[in-house]
């Protein structure tokens, strides 16, 4: 891969238009730490450099990398962290029905096949051109439906218990401004412009049936960024998801996915997503020490062994005791609390990003955590883990919860379905 861009005149580059032709190649299968989806090569799995009949230089691999939007459960879930995120909250407007949501999500589910193709969008009259020298560079879009979603539509009978309004936690902070929505969509993608691009031609496809009520933007580290494959930091500097499950183990499914047999049948093979918005009130954390940095987390801040040894990956000695008689790892230490086995194995697949929204007038940081948590029911997943934090974990004072929200997310459509149809056409 270059250090430098090409010469003004060193033949054409490739765009997105160029990537049309040979959208529907077969890909080189990429493997990446943490998601059981793998990217595919776009357009042909040439890498960066090849050579080409047309002249056209070959995409780095950043840029190249696809995707894919058919499949058994939408993109977004198990696909590899991205570097950027945007996460938007969408209402229906007063006279919209059943009708224009599903022109709704047809409009969407096409749009977002060809956007995370690297394909040009016709929203509005004409593509924005934002992200015209770009490739896929790994683009996720995930829709999901709120709980109103069903009542606006016409659909309470279907509405999932599961999409039930999550309980009130005594920490909560929330602003209901920024909490809920009829709609959810997960933007993720490894370039910024891509990322965007997706956001407004979107949001520019809703336009008469659906408005926006939030949008957030998130942040995490770029590919490459370390010298190996590593779990990503939050803003506290701790390493964060190191106990996710992997889509190797053996119940990973049945834990983040709606089972076959599972109701209602329009959710088999989706998932819920607990969305977040969490403060962290760097400025009370950084007067910490890192050793009381490490007791409040349980974890070694260096490399996130727990404190009784190891590595990232060691189990908790959770019974071992220090010369004083006191357990090694504090019993309200946060990685303690969370543990699957410390809340009847309740299991979540932690997918977050980080975000800084500038600061406040006395210079605080409006920064923390895009927290987004994937089950297969909500109930048996972030419910009680929560409720286990809310009653005693050491980070509590340092975090803040603001906003929050609950989406069902069907499966993914097969080919020349949209998302949600086997719902909205029921």
């Amino acid at each position: 891969m270059s250090d430098h861009a090409p010469p003004p005149d060193s033949g054409p580059r490739l765009t997105r238009r160029h990537l049309l032709g040979s959208a529907g190649a077969a890909g080189l299968a990429l493997g990446a730490v943490g998601g059981a989806v793998g990217y595919a090569a776009a357009p042909d799995g040439h890498g960066a450099g090849s050579g080409d009949t047309d002249g056209a230089e070959r995409l780095a691999s950043v840029g190249a990398q696809r995707v894919m939007f058919h499949g058994k459960h939408q993109p977004g879930i198990t696909t590899p962290l991205q570097a950027h995120c945007h996460l938007v909250a969408f209402d229906l407007v007063a006279d919209a029905s059943r009708k224009e949501a599903t022109a709704l999500l047809r409009r969407w589910s096409a749009a977002a096949e060809r956007l995370m193709a690297g394909e040009p969008v016709d929203a509005g009259g004409h593509d924005t051109g934002i992200a015209l020298d770009a490739g896929p560079s790994s683009l996720s879009v995930t829709i999901g439906f709120g709980h109103r979603f069903f009542r606006r539509t016409g659909l309470e009978r279907h509405r999932p218990a599961a999409l039930d309004p999550l309980p009130n936690f005594s920490s909560d902070r929330l602003d209901p401004a920024r909490s809920n929505g009829d709609l959810w969509i997960q933007i993720g993608a490894n370039d910024a412009p891509v990322a965007f691009h997706a956001l407004r031609a979107l949001q520019k496809s809703a336009a008469g049936t659906a408005r926006v009520r939030w949008q957030m933007t998130g942040f995490t580290r770029s590919p490459g960024a370390t010298t190996r494959p590593m779990t990503p930091r939050n803003l506290m500097g701790q390493l964060d998801g190191t106990n996710n499950p992997a889509p190797s183990d053996p119940d990973f499914a049945q834990r983040i996915f709606v089972p076959p047999d599972g109701e209602p049948a329009w959710m088999a093979g989706g998932s819920y997503a607990v969305v977040r918005r969490i403060r962290m009130l760097l400025d009370d954390w950084e007067k910490l020490s890192v050793a009381e940095q490490e007791r409040v987390i349980g974890r070694r801040k260096s490399n996130g062994a727990p404190l009784t040894g190891g590595d990232e990956h060691t189990e908790m000695k959770l019974d071992a005791t220090g010369p004083d008689g006191r357990p090694v790892i504090p019993l309200n230490a946060h990685a303690r609390i969370t543990r699957p086995d410390q809340n009847g194995g309740a299991t979540l697949l932690r997918r977050s990003f980080s975000f800084h929204d500038g600061f406040t007038a006395d210079g605080t940081p409006d920064a923390g955590l895009l927290f987004i948590a994937w089950q297969a029911d909500p109930l048996r997943g972030f419910v009680p883990v929560q409720r286990k934090l809310d009653r005693g974990d050491a980070l509590s004072p340092f975090i803040r919860h603001e906003a929050s929200g609950l989406f069902a997310v069907p499966p993914a459509p097969g080919r020349g379905e949209y998302v949600g149809q086997r719902l909205l056409e029921s």
